[in-house]
């Protein structure tokens, strides 16, 4: 089976969304669809987190960044902390945890998210992180076009 997250139009009706290792963007425009679905519950595995690595840059942080593994580990843990951030915003319970030991895979951090309704207030925050390491993260970017638009469900074909 094969198909783009993107074209998933589905059920209105959603209780819970689950991703494994989807990825790179594709983990954002999961979590996005289940915002949008308000799923109760959100249960990600992340897999490659490429679009920040791309983009993280910080003068004071250069030098730690100059070591591409170093700078790939920093700029994976960023995008699952930031997409747990969007999904607080969003008005989600969040947590980080690792869901099995490393010794079987290094992709290992599960975000898991209960829906609240309660909004975080943590926008001015999220704004910070990303003008401090100079990052645009597609979840970010994708919520907000869905906030803007007030749509349940929405094309992401602009977003490709």
């Amino acid at each position: 089976m094969e198909g783009n997250i993107a074209d998933y139009t589905g059920s209105d009706e959603v209780d819970m969304v689950v991703t494994l290792h989807a990825c790179d963007t594709a983990t954002d425009f999961a979590l996005a669809k289940a915002v949008g679905w308000k799923a109760k519950v959100i249960l990600s595995v992340p897999c490659c987190q490429h679009e920040v690595n791309r983009q993280i840059a910080n003068e004071t942080l250069a030098p730690l960044f100059s070591y591409g593994l170093i700078k790939e580990r920093m700029a994976a843990l960023v995008t699952d902390a930031m997409r747990a951030e969007y999904l607080k915003r969003e008005g989600y319970d969040t947590q980080i945890l690792e869901f099995i030991d490393m010794e079987h895979t290094p992709k290992n951090i599960l975000i898991r998210a209960i829906y609240t309704g309660n909004k975080g207030k943590n926008t001015e925050a999220i704004r910070t992180c990303e003008e401090m390491l100079h990052i645009d993260p597609m979840l970010g970017r994708l919520l907000d076009q869905q906030n803007e638009e007030g749509e349940k469900e929405y094309k992401f074909s602009r977003l490709r």
